[in-house]
């Protein structure tokens, strides 16, 4: 795949799938970023107005209890309702945007770096080493990726959350599990990358900008960062828009079964492991599961569809 052409940008920009899932992650992202500032979780059970901001702590902003507001279903007050604790599902949502999209970026962008690494080593340097280290990456493919991950998310945590407190960084203690689920899956995720990095090294190795490249002296590192690099960054980019949704999904699915993100912290998975909770054969809250379920699906959606649309604007052959 050569480097992204020129018109790159301006036939994404033609296109108007690319520019509606752009705009939706934009969206997404604001509110992720600004919505708690802007829509507080809780309300005041005295005069039933939203507790500004600042006149709060931010880590008890999800934690406290308004009984009087419990099930309330989706209204003008609360626009996706409130949970068993009184809490804005809709605020609840932008939390659990938050963790969710942090995982899923932040694991995608480890994996990025693990796999174009081994990727193209190995591509490059071939032979022996290169069946080595395709065969390691296989052993790893045989491992069941979750069990890694649950295994070192409890084997890890408390041990870690030591290391924070001997080291002065307490203030990350509640945020341990997370940075140990970022680094798990970021360290599992990496596998198809390398192999699809390595196919692409493999092609353009003993092309002739390569030999050009190697005749005039320059060093393996050198012909690697500036030749064979930039001719794969566009399948890498397209790879990690993703790579995002499959790191989401997974981490939702740990933080669904109470493997993941703990409690008072939200993410996706946890919100649709309460939701579930809250739905019985005598009343079922219906919003709960629903409004969380709708906003990750449609992120996932947008990430997909963005991938496609910048697969056909860095690479013009491959439309149809």
């Amino acid at each position: 795949m050569t480097p992204a052409p020129p018109g790159a940008w301006s036939r994404l920009r033609k296109s108007p799938v690319a520019l509606v899932t752009m705009a939706l992650l934009a969206l997404v992202f604001a509110f992720a970023i600004f919505g708690p500032l802007l829509y507080p979780a809780e309300t005041d059970p005295a005069t039933r107005a939203a507790i500004p901001p600042w006149k709060k702590i931010v880590a008890s902003n999800y934690a406290q209890v308004t009984s009087s507001e419990q099930f309330v279903p989706p209204c003008r007050e609360h626009l996706f309702g409130t949970d068993v604790n009184g809490r804005d599902a809709f605020a609840r949502t932008i939390q659990g945007a938050r963790i969710s999209l942090v995982v899923g970026l932040a694991g995608a962008l480890i994996s990025l770096v693990i796999g174009t690494s081994y990727g193209l080593v190995s591509g490059y340097v071939g032979g022996r080493t290169d069946g080595v280290m395709m065969r390691f990456v296989e052993i790893l493919y045989s491992i069941p990726r979750l069990i890694i991950i649950i295994l070192a998310t409890t084997a890890f945590d408390h041990s870690f959350k030591e290391w924070l407190n001997d080291h002065g960084h307490s203030v990350l203690v509640g945020y341990s599990k997370i940075i140990i689920l970022i680094l798990a899956l970021g360290c599992i995720e990496w596998l198809t990358m390398a192999r699809i990095v390595r196919g692409q090294v493999l092609g353009l190795k003993n092309l002739q900008f390569v030999a050009a490249a190697r005749a005039l002296g320059q060093s393996h590192v050198r012909i690697i960062l500036r030749h064979l690099l930039p001719n794969i960054i566009g399948i890498v980019i397209i790879y990690l828009t993703l790579t995002i949704p499959t790191v989401i999904l997974v981490e939702s699915f740990l933080s669904f079964l109470g493997l993941g993100v703990q409690p008072p912290q939200a993410s996706w998975g946890s919100l649709l492991a309460d939701g579930a909770q809250a739905i019985n054969p005598i009343k079922s809250f219906w919003w709960l599961p629903l409004f969380p379920a709708f906003v990750m699906s449609l992120t996932l959606l947008a990430l997909n569809f963005l991938g496609d649309a910048l697969r056909d604007a860095l690479d013009p052959r491959a439309r149809r």
